[in-house]
């Protein structure tokens, strides 16, 4: 046993030695002499793609001069690009390259190096930071980290690519004294990453997503050979291997990929060591990689910089150039050289160029367009100077500081620039710069904190001190900026400042508006994703505070969503909506939550799994809310193949004092959020008349008193009208503007008054003409991923892309213009417009430094250019338009989408050897199906003759045989080309879209490899050559009496006609010839035929157009009872007729039957069976059916038999000695008062072209319409009609639309066979029901029927499938049954459309009725309630500050059922009454008679007062009462729109809260309609007064204990009681609150407290009088 414990420790100190001895080490004296290469390589996955790279071999000395410190000498180094087939082609030496490196390592570097750790790195003062970079990677070789008591082990590890999790393998061979060490990296599991990133503050990573889902992912794995002996442990050979794969689209079999390889080999060990050398050295850090801090290259050409003013001169001026000549791709490339030469240049020498540029516009718009897009410090302070010094005026400087705010790389010297535009005395003054600078500073602010975990606070310091001085000094428009900024900064450390402005938080902020309230919330968005659980915390408290405005809690719920919050969070949000008073609210947060729980982005998988169980706590009622109410509109998805998705919302929140959305905003996010929102409030207002002077008239007095004798009554605040408006792009809020009301009331026409000067230098303006040439460069973006590899040259990840958009106008108008020539009898414009869009976007992975490129490029562009140069004739009294241009001449491209891929090599000190090569050959490859088998000696031939020729491709040339048609039907193609063009040859032109791919999809089906190669779409326009050139193309038209004239001229440019003796027959007979439609019609009444028969060479048979077959399938059976068939079989397929049949039955009655599909004729009669007009007879009784002829029979088919066209157009083109070619449009129309007819004619004014195109459609009736489009020859070939119809359908008003298709081309077969394949799947994912069941092959039927005024059934018949769905919800109500009176409809029988509309806003309107004792609120909300008899209440006030109207109404003693009015408008009293059983009408208190209209106009406001019916109505829009309706019994207001949560009384508040419907004049919501109906009453005086009824406070009798207290009890409103001295004679028990206070305290001090500073604390029944006794009461004389 001992001996076994001695063995076992022994081999446990052999192990310790071993691995003490493992860690590599220099002796002193010694110089170690390694050879090393270090390659990069860029490609793609798949054989047959070029690859670019670069290759640096070098000998490295190594020698240890003290314990800790060793040298390292770097010898003759050898840089090679790689541009080809690996590993076929050979690498390129670069010699001038190899000498800039060497000139960098002609001085010895030093490390530090202990137990294999590499220390501090020093370099020569001068070495550029690529050469460290690269002494690093060599040295990363030797870092190496052993632990000895294990040999699989993981850490933590520094690196060249910072501290990363390694993985360690160890294994010993001690016979041979050698060890083997492998090391691997996960590059995407690192603690303190090396990286740099340009342009990407704005995205943001996802936490939550798997490692599988990232587009980038690296790898290192490391191998060391080392020999050990007493002596310690020497590397002896080493091997790197790192790679990197990009995934743009998440495939992973489409990825691009770097592969970095190392190697380093000992040579050799010499007893001499290395001399130390002379000059200091610079510590230049760890081994850690070391971004250099200077801007880096653009991944755009090289530009060697010589003279870099000079050279900015040179660029800018061939700018300009190609500018003018229209080169936009050369201009797009000089722009971004401009914008790199303007980073390396100083302030002085951007100066100096300012000083020769500005005075010239071409030149100044490109140099600060370049500018912007630099920055650079020294272009940012630049601009802040030019500003200041008023250089640059106020729209110059709106442009261009978004731009450099944006472009600016944020840093100190940056931000104190930043700080000084806040402070700018110029951008103080203008409103728009200040708010541009504040927002701006804001952004900058967080991009700067975006990485570090704690943001300076003296940053947020200029932000913290506007919204403090803002909200000191009361300034709304501040406290907004101030908001928005520290929003834009998104800094948790402005909570304390945002929370001032919140009422939840400071009871200060209750007396701002609520949109500051709503900023203050918003301002949150952005902080939630630096502390979600406290901006969680806090918009949970603003969403159930029931005080806020709903839509600062909608705002509140929309920040709260996007802190992600839990299960519990949800729910308790549900569960406070259950008993929330607010519907608005509560309609907004279901939608939300429903909106979430449909998402299928994996970020917000919990957050989906949590809104969908907190929807199953809400009602179901919620998502039937109306248009009024707040919703959230959503879409998106999400693709699980390629890990991407977007979703997009629009957030409608409306206010209770508006009809429609008083908050709208939209947001798109995918890889970036963009928000557009539009605030408004009370904009309604400005629309109607505001120079009425209501508080002159007696009303606005009487309303003042009146609200005097409510306990309690507030008056609705003022509301000044604004429209707000703000973008965000990627998140940051960019801009926003606030139009209030001093801006409408300038804008408004009555100030519209314009100066003398102003007037006349527009005139001036516009006789010079417009002429000039705009351009609009930007640089749309620039975003930088850079990460090192282990050679120490940087990976590059970069997208940039420019856009230039370009306009050319030219000539300027004639001289002598005047502005009145436009109403003058002609006038004549010549125009040359030429509008262009450019967009070029580079796309870059692979070295990109100041020294050379290797890599890949991808270019795209898009591209968009038309000319148009015309000349045009207006003719305003004539009616008479001609438009004159040339045809085309040449090849025009009006728009094309172009993108290639390279593998490029770029050297700076050879700028000629530039290697920019597709990364797919030229060169076709066939399918190997189409491959023949070769005899091996014929192979053996081929290659070697393909050896011989070094054919640059993995595939033999052989293999490229085969014809154009063979490559282009085969499966494995990688080229496409195909070109449409569709012949305008009367035009003389063509127009064709030409495709083309040659991509790289053959090797991996990837959208990676799709792009790869060469993509072009373009649209071009060709000129068609032809026997006659065409002169001009010649546009005419003619509208008005002359339009006939103008056809008949055309005509009787070709031949001669003999004089007819009728100049009447003369026109119709040329108009039918010219048309081409003599054939087509016959003419109904031959009384109208021409004397003189006109010959035509074409013979066609004649055939009426418009006269449908008596089978036509659009026609209507006039009852449904023969629907079956005649042997009175059941259809087979009755069970699954079933459920459409069910659509039929309603309150027991049973729907039609009808045969099916058994034949055409039986299935259309199905179809229509259903469908009859309404029970509205005609003067004969007779009932129409959509059966009845189509159109009167004394009707013309051709309405040009009896009307003249009312308009003319000839599109012709004009040859040389030859008739013009060219097409007219002859429209006709003829309105009647029984329905409308349009027809339209297109022909070709060649005689003996015969296409022609004929529409004709017209409103028969009240209850039908059809239409019909026939072309082709004669109008013969195709035709399609359609007809809709209004009935019924299963006793419910329904609309049936129905299509039918005799004859289409096939392009429309070939469209519906397409459009058939994904119908089912559509339908089913949208929720419709269907059914196979065959119909008429050339029809469609659709039936809407109107089940509810809110809900439709729908049945669309297909030739091959029904679908069908039961109440599908309307976004507006559709009136089934007219809620107004007809009098107010339009007048034309015909008009349905109008009767629809107007039925439908008529019935968005409020309406309140009183009917006996049954009362309808303007919310819709019904409730009994008898009224007192003599005591007037209000039911319906202005509640505005303008104080408008008031009316009011009592019950007279005389009946229950009889009822009095009391309207107050302006200065008028009118009074309507019921007496002696007749309806009385008093105006002002003078006796008036009720059958004569009195209408009143005071201040352009007008009340009208006329009998209707049985009764009375008032109209008084301009007041807000659109009507009023009384007749003794029954009582009827409508209110205009812009009354909306302006009323209050009996009738509401008209603002769709039905929760809050029984709310008392002091506010407080009552507990029943009872006491919320007797809390209106007016009070009179006891004596004087007919009402005997007063309010007071109540006591409860009983001694209530309270908080373990004696308490008295009062009531928190008072309650009726009658008069001192007069008794009860019936009461009603009503429920009241009360509030408790302590025994001792007197009740004088309760009724001075403050209504919302009391508490209810129990609800008791008590009794309130509803009339009265009063034969004790004693009133003084």
């Amino acid at each position: 046993m001992k001996g076994l414990i001695l063995a076992l420790v022994l081999a446990l100190v052999g192990i310790s030695v071993v691995y003490y001895l493992i860690e590599p080490v220099f002796h002193t004296g010694k110089t170690y002499l390694y050879g090393y290469e270090g390659l990069i390589l860029h490609g793609l996955q798949g054989k047959g793609l070029v690859m670019a790279g670069v290759k640096l071999t070098c000998k490295l000395q190594i020698s240890r001069v003290s314990r800790s410190d060793h040298l390292l000498q770097v010898q003759s180094p050898k840089l090679e690009k790689y541009h080809g087939f690996w590993p076929l082609d050979s690498f390129t030496p670069s010699s001038k390259l190899t000498e800039t490196i060497a000139a960098c390592f002609s001085q010895a570097f030093k490390f530090e190096y202990t137990e294999g750790r590499v220390g501090s790195i020093y370099a020569p003062e001068d070495c550029p930071v690529l050469c460290t970079n690269i002494v690093r990677g060599i040295l990363n070789m030797m870092q190496i980290t052993i632990k000895k008591s294990q040999n699989v082990y993981e850490l933590q590890e520094a690196g060249i690519e910072g501290i990363c999790q390694t993985r360690y393998v160890i294994q010993d061979d001690s016979k041979n004294n050698r060890a083997t060490v492998s090391k691997s990296k996960d590059l995407t599991d690192c603690q303190d990453r090396a990286v740099k990133n340009m342009g990407m503050a704005y995205i943001r990573p996802c936490p939550t997503c798997p490692l599988k889902v990232r587009n980038v992912k690296g790898t290192t794995m490391s191998t060391y050979k080392m020999k050990y002996d007493d002596s310690g442990v020497l590397i002896t050979f080493a091997t790197s291997e790192q790679v990197y794969q990009v995934s743009p689209f998440n495939e992973p079999e489409g990825a691009a990929g770097m592969e970095a390889r190392q190697a380093l080999v000992l040579v050799d060990i010499k007893s001499t060591p290395m001399n130390v050398p002379e000059a200091q050295l610079q510590n230049q850090g760890s081994l850690r990689y070391h971004f250099s801090e200077e801007l880096l290259q653009m991944p755009i050409p090289l530009i060697r910089i010589k003279n870099a003013d000079g050279q900015l001169t040179e660029t800018l001026r061939q700018l300009v150039k190609n500018n003018e000549e229209g080169d936009t791709k050369e201009a797009s490339a000089k722009f971004l050289q401009m914008v790199q030469l303007f980073r390396l240049v100083t302030l002085d020498q951007i100066n100096s160029l300012w000083e020769q540029f500005a005075s010239e516009p071409p030149h100044r718009h490109w140099f600060l367009s370049a500018v912007c897009a630099a920055g650079a410090t020294d272009t940012f302070q630049f601009l802040k100077q030019k500003i200041h010094d008023k250089k640059l005026n106020i729209w110059e400087a709106a442009v261009a500081l978004p731009l450099a705010f944006h472009f600016v790389t944020p840093n100190k010297q940056t931000l104190e620039v930043a700080s000084s535009f806040l402070t700018c005395p110029q951008i103080q003054k203008a409103p728009m710069l200040r708010i541009l600078v504040y927002l701006g500073y804001g952004s900058m602010v967080n991009k700067y904190c975006a990485q570090p975990s704690f943001c300076p606070n003296e940053l947020l310091q200029p932000l913290h001190d506007l919204a403090a001085e803002a909200a000191s000094r009361n300034r709304a428009e501040d406290m907004a900026l101030a908001l928005k900024a520290i929003g834009n900064a998104g800094e948790p450390a402005s909570i304390k400042r945002i929370l001032k402005f919140l009422p939840t938080f400071s009871p200060a902020a209750t007396a701002l508006p609520s949109r500051i309230h709503a900023d203050a919330v918003l301002a949150l968005r952005k902080i939630a994703r630096k502390d979600p659980a406290k901006v969680r915390e806090i918009s949970l408290q603003i969403f159930m505070d029931n005080t806020l405005a709903p839509n600062v809690r909608m705002m509140a719920c929309v920040v709260l969503f996007e802190t992600k919050p839990a299960l519990p969070i949800v729910a308790a949000m549900a569960t406070s909506l259950l008993t929330d008073t607010s519907l608005q609210v509560a309609s907004f947060t279901y939608s939300h939550m429903k909106a979430l729980a449909v998402g299928r982005i994996p970020q917000l998988y919990n957050l989906s799994a949590a809104c969908n169980i907190a929807i199953k706590l809400l009602s179901p009622r919620l998502d039937r809310l109306s248009y009024r109410y707040s919703k959230v509109i959503h879409a998106g998805g999400y693709s699980h193949v390629y890990k991407a998705g977007a979703i997009w919302r629009v957030y409608l929140m409306n206010s209770p004092n508006t009809m429609f959305p008083s908050d709208i905003i939209t947001k798109v996010r995918g890889y970036y959020a963009n928000t557009v929102a539009l605030r408004s409030q009370s904009l309604i207002n400005t629309i109607r008349q505001q120079n009425i002077p209501f508080a002159e008239y007696d009303t606005y007095k009487t309303l003042k008193e009146l609200g005097k004798t409510f306990l309690g009554w507030k008056e609705l605040p003022p509301e000044d009208p604004l429209v707000s408006a703000y973008i965000k792009i990627l998140g940051q809020e960019i801009a926003f503007v606030d139009v209030d009301n001093k801006v409408i009331q300038i804008i408004s026409p009555s100030h519209l008054i314009f100066p003398d000067y102003l007037t006349n230098f527009s005139v001036f303006r516009v006789q010079r003409g417009i002429s000039g040439r705009w351009t609009v460069p930007a640089m749309v973006a620039e975003l930088r991923h850079i990460v090192p590899t282990v050679v120490g040259m940087p990976l590059e990840l970069s997208l940039c892309g420019a856009a230039l958009a370009q306009a050319v106008l030219s000539p300027p108008l004639s001289d002598n213009f005047r502005p009145s020539q436009l109403l003058e009898t002609n006038m004549d414009i010549h125009a040359d417009m030429q509008p262009k869009v450019y967009f070029h976007m580079i796309a870059m992975m692979g070295i990109n430094t100041q020294y050379f490129q290797s890599g890949l490029e991808f270019h795209a562009e898009f591209s968009a250019n038309t000319t148009m140069k015309f000349d045009a004739r207006v003719n305003m009294k004539e009616k008479n338009l001609k438009i004159e241009t040339l045809p085309c001449h040449q090849e025009v491209e009006l728009a094309a989408v172009r993108s290639e891929a390279y593998a490029i090599s770029r050297n700076m000190e050879e700028a000629d050897s530039e290697k920019k090569t597709h990364i797919l050959p030229k060169g076709e490859i066939t399918n190997i199906s189409n491959q023949k088998f070769q005899p091996s000696e014929v192979s053996s031939r081929a290659e070697i003759s393909n050896f011989k020729q070094n054919i640059p491709s993995v595939i033999p040339k052989g293999y490229q045989q085969g014809s154009e048609e063979e490559h282009h039907d085969s499966i494995g193609q990688r080229s496409y080309a195909r070109v449409f063009c569709r012949k305008l040859s009367s035009l003389g032109c063509s127009a064709c879209l030409s495709l083309k791919s040659h991509n790289s999809a053959f090797l991996r089906n990837t959208y990676l490899h799709k792009l790869v190669g060469e993509l072009e779409a373009k649209i071009v326009l060709k000129p068609d050559h032809t026997d006659a050139d065409i002169e001009k193309i010649q546009l005419e038209i003619q509208a008005g009496p002359k339009a006939a004239s103008k056809i008949i001229d055309v005509a009787s440019s070709g031949s001669k006609e003999e004089e007819e003796t009728s100049l009447y027959e003369n026109i119709k007979a040329k108009l039918k010839k010219i048309l081409g439609i003599e054939n087509v019609f016959k003419v109904a009444n031959k009384t109208w035929h021409h004397k003189k028969r006109i010959h035509s060479k074409v013979k066609t048979a004649v055939t009426d157009l418009w006269v449908e077959p008596s089978a036509n399938p659009l026609s209507s059976s006039s009852s449904s009872s023969t629907a079956s068939s005649a042997d009175g079989k059941e259809p087979e397929n009755k069970h699954e007729n079933e459920e459409i049949r069910q659509f039929g039955k309603k309150h027991g009655s049973s729907s039609r039957s009808s045969k099916g599909s058994s034949s055409s004729s039986s299935s259309a009669g199905s179809d229509s069976s259903t469908i009859c007009s309404s029970s509205r007879q005609d003067r004969s009784g007779d009932k129409h059916c959509s059966g009845d002829s189509e159109y009167p029979n004394q009707q013309p088919k051709f309405l040009g038999d009896s009307k003249p066209p009312i308009l003319a157009a000839v599109l012709r083109a004009i040859r040389r000695n030859e008739q013009p070619t060219g097409f007219q449009l002859v429209l006709y129309a003829d309105r009647q008062p029984i329905g409308f007819r349009i027809q339209i004619f297109v022909s070709s004014i060649t005689e003996s072209n015969r296409w022609k195109l004929c529409a004709d459609a017209s409103v028969i009736n009240s209850h039908k319409a059809s239409g019909s489009l026939k072309w082709g020859t004669d109008c013969q070939d195709y035709h399609i009609a359609t007809q809709i119809a209004t009935g019924k359908f299963a006793s419910h008003p329904a609309m049936q639309m129905k299509l039918v298709w005799p004859k289409v081309p096939s392009s429309v077969r070939r469209t519906a066979r397409w459009f058939y394949r994904y119908l089912p799947g559509a339908a089913y994912m949208l929720g419709y029901s269907q059914r196979q069941q065959r119909g008429p092959s050339r029809q469609t039927t659709m039936v809407m029927a109107l089940t509810s005024p809110r809900t439709c059934d729908v049945v669309l018949r297909l030739p091959e499938i029904t679908i069908y769905n039961r109440a599908i919800r309307l976004p507006l109500p559709f009136p089934s049954s007219p809620g107004t009176l007809t009098s107010t409809l339009p007048s034309p029988d015909w008009d349905i459309f109008s009767q629809t509309a107007f039925s439908i806003i008529e019935n968005l309107k409020a309406h309140c009725s009183v009917s006996q004792n049954v009362i309808t609120t303007f919310n819709g909300v019904e409730f009994n309630y008898s009224m007192p008899a003599n005591c007037f209440h209000v039911l319906a006030q202005d509640c505005s500050p303008e104080l408008k109207f008031l009316v009011m109404m009592k019950r007279l003693e005389e009946s229950a059922d009889l009822i009095a009015i009391n309207v107050r408008l302006a200065s008028h009293k009118v009074d309507m009454y019921v007496s002696n059983g007749r309806i009385q009408l008093k105006i002002n208190g003078v006796q008036t008679p009720t059958d004569v209209s009195f209408c009143f106009l005071v201040a352009d406001a007008s009340m009208l007062i006329s009998s209707e019916k049985e009764g009375l109505s008032l109209k008084a829009p301009e007041y807000g009462i659109d009507k009023l309706y009384y007749d003794g019994h029954r009582f009827e207001i409508q209110v205009a729109f812009w009354m909306a949560g302006k009323t209050c009384g009996i009738c509401g508040k008209y603002d769709a809260e039905k929760e809050r419907e029984y709310q008392m004049p002091s506010g407080y919501l009552a507990k029943d309609a009872v006491s919320f109906a007797q809390s209106w009453i007016v009070s009179e005086d006891a004596c004087t007064g007919a009402c005997k009824l007063q309010r007071r406070f109540v006591k409860v009798e009983k001694p209530v204990a309270f908080d373990k207290k004696v308490s008295k009890c009062f009531s928190m409103e008072p309650v009726l009681h009658c008069a001192e001295g007069c008794s009860a004679t019936r009461t009603v028990p009503i429920s009241v609150g009360f509030h408790c206070v302590p025994a001792g305290e007197s009740k004088t001090v309760y009724l001075c407290t403050m209504q919302d500073q009391k508490s209810e604390d129990l609800v008791s029944t008590v009794d309130a009088h509803t009339a009265c006794s009063c034969e004790q009461q004693s009133c003084s004389a």
